[in-house]
């Protein structure tokens, strides 16, 4: 060897348990993306049944298919929840049904692209909520890719906008999904994603019968209109539901988030594949830009953040992170 050559060290090899929860996160990741794809598929679906069946009704009768064979499917995951993680599933699924009712109200009184846009700002709310309750700071780049998610629904879905009482209950529906999501993210520890998802679909399922019965239940009427209520049941819900319980165990509420707006990219994938739509350079370039905040946010440099629930597993402890309330 020459005098003088300098040999660096080589670098330590990364812990394992480090990159095997990196490897976990994109697969988590990857799992969003396609559940965020199926999401989408339902759009034009969902279209053609509500002509035909009342909203509130559709809920219902989807959601309680979910939940009848969620429950025997899922039976001995159920059995082996505590009673603390029945609570949080059902609060849990509260919150998400009651977003999925002030969504269905609030569309009847504005535009469907609009309420797509509205709803798509629990990209923006979640980083927020996830701030005030559970003090998670968002670094810089995360900010630049909601910025960008923001963005790129607005090309997707906007062609004006005024602020109404049907935008103020798609507004608050996003509220909510953004709590679902930051409350999902601390509560899901992966293990149980199985039990949790279930105890969701239950409680969505009770919210939405409850909120269609006073005008009675309506069944759908075609061979058509049935197969998109099984598949947006079972698919599009119960399989969907139980993929979000565990990516969420695996990554940030504000990484998951923006991930989740890739719905309604893949939303007019479908619509113009599907629904006999045109695709325009709006579409295109706002498709570009959730696509790019998405990937801003996976190439990020920086250590992999797991969620609370994780780490206290790691180290030994009980899963019980503190409740939105505590964190307050």
């Amino acid at each position: 060897m020459s005098e003088g050559l300098v040999v660096p060290e080589p670098e330590p090899p990364q812990p394992l348990e480090d990159h095997h929860a990196r490897r976990q996160a994109l697969l988590a990741s990857l799992l969003l993306v396609g559940v965020t794809a199926v999401w989408g598929s339902t759009f034009v679906m969902i279209k053609d049944v509500v002509r035909t069946l009342p909203v509130l009704d559709f809920l219902a009768v989807r959601f309680v298919i979910a939940a009848v064979v969620m429950v025997p499917v899922f039976w001995r995951p159920l059995r082996r929840m505590t009673r603390p993680q029945v609570r949080r599933g059902v609060q849990l699924g509260l919150v998400y049904g009651c977003a999925q009712i002030l969504q269905t109200y609030g569309l009847a009184h504005t535009s469907a692209a609009v309420s797509g846009f509205v709803t798509g700002m629990y990209v923006v709310l979640t980083p927020v909520l996830a701030a005030l309750l559970l003090r998670q700071r968002a670094p810089a780049a995360t900010w630049v890719a909601v910025g960008m998610s923001t963005a790129g629904l607005a090309l997707l879905a906007l062609r004006g906008f005024a602020l109404g009482g049907g935008e103020m209950l798609v507004l608050a529906s996003a509220l909510l999904y953004a709590l679902h999501i930051v409350a999902l993210g601390a509560w899901s520890g992966g293990k149980d994603a199985l039990g949790l998802a279930t105890v969701q679909m239950v409680a969505i399922a009770a919210l939405c019968s409850a909120a269609a019965l006073p005008g009675g239940v309506s069944l759908p009427s075609s061979t058509s209109a049935w197969l998109a209520v099984v598949y947006t049941a079972i698919l599009a819900g119960a399989v969907a539901l139980v993929a979000q319980t565990w990516a969420q165990a695996h990554l940030t509420a504000t990484r998951a988030a923006i991930i989740m707006t890739m719905e309604p990219v893949f939303a007019a994938v479908f619509a113009v594949a599907l629904g006999g739509e045109h695709l325009t350079a709006r579409m295109l370039a706002g498709g570009l830009l959730v696509l790019a905040a998405m990937y801003v946010v996976e190439l990020t440099p920086g250590r992999t953040i797991v969620p609370r629930a994780r780490r206290r597993r790691a180290r030994g402890t009980p899963a019980a992170p503190r409740t939105p309330d505590q964190a307050r």
